[in-house]
């Protein structure tokens, strides 16, 4: 089973790119974030088409989760617990269940950016890495093969990053966001693509500014976290780099783990 999770900022601008690449990489789930569109603008034929169910949690003109999954979908959830008062769209969470084989529940996350910092954005990016571990600590209770993915927005370590000096005194490298991503692994969780990829050129997201594509000035905050029962299936993960290369792209790129049936 291949499951990937792409920023895709904005589906509708992005729309033919996207297309591209699920012709291209056929992943069996995906998780897609900053769709940038409300849940009745998504579009659904294009990828019931392709024969996925969709599962949409939008938001007009910011933020933004779909799960698309070539499989049933199951205990669909759309809200990260913990605050009944955030009302931005950045979780979606089902079970996926493949006729015959063995199911895999596949959380997808837009986290939030928490610039400028400090200040309440970036208190809003620790309160919500808080509420992403608390239901982590819940579903790893359950011992099922789980996958959380998405746009993290945290560079795990240095060498997640192309230039690891400019990013120091940003929310995605402060000390405290760091520790929340290690409090998170430290769950048991699996870092899929350093796992099978430790010593490779990882990044995830190039600037639209200041040539950083051109320079490979990126930096890793897309991840594929797995849980013991996940880890144990894990046949291979990667990044599709080159689709940053096209026309019009995402300034992310896809990120994907194949797990064994």
């Amino acid at each position: 089973m291949k499951i990937a999770a792409f920023n895709v900022n904005s589906i509708g601008a992005r729309l033919p790119r996207i297309l591209e690449w699920f012709d291209a990489a056929r992943p069996d789930v995906a998780v897609l974030q900053e769709i940038k569109c409300v849940n009745e603008k998504f579009p659904e034929l294009e990828f019931g088409d392709r024969g996925y169910n969709i599962a949409v949690n939008g938001q007009k003109s910011y933020n933004g989760v779909a799960l698309l999954s070539k499989f049933p979908l199951e205990d669909v959830l759309k809200t990260l617990p913990g605050d009944e008062t955030d009302d931005q769209a950045r979780y979606v969470e089902a079970l996926i269940c493949p006729p015959g084989a063995r199911p895999v529940r596949v959380s997808g996350l837009y986290a939030p950016n928490g610039n400028p910092a400090p200040g309440p954005k970036f208190d809003y990016k620790l309160a919500w890495m808080r509420r992403l571990n608390a239901r982590a600590r819940t579903l790893l209770a359950l011992e099922e093969a789980l996958v959380i993915c998405g746009d993290f927005n945290v560079i795990p370590q240095a060498e997640d990053a192309a230039n690891p000096g400019a990013w120091t005194q940003d929310a995605l490298f402060l000390p405290e966001t760091r520790a929340a991503w290690r409090e998170l692994l430290n769950l048991g969780l699996t870092d899929a693509l350093r796992q099978m990829r430790p010593h490779d050129r990882l990044f995830t997201f190039w600037d639209y500014q200041a040539g950083a594509w051109e320079r490979d000035n990126g930096i890793r905050i897309d991840h594929m976290l797995l849980s013991p029962q996940a880890a144990d299936r894990l046949k291979d993960a990667g990044v599709d780099r080159a689709e940053r290369g096209k026309n019009k792209p995402s300034d992310h790129v896809p990120v994907w783990v194949e797990l064994s049936a």
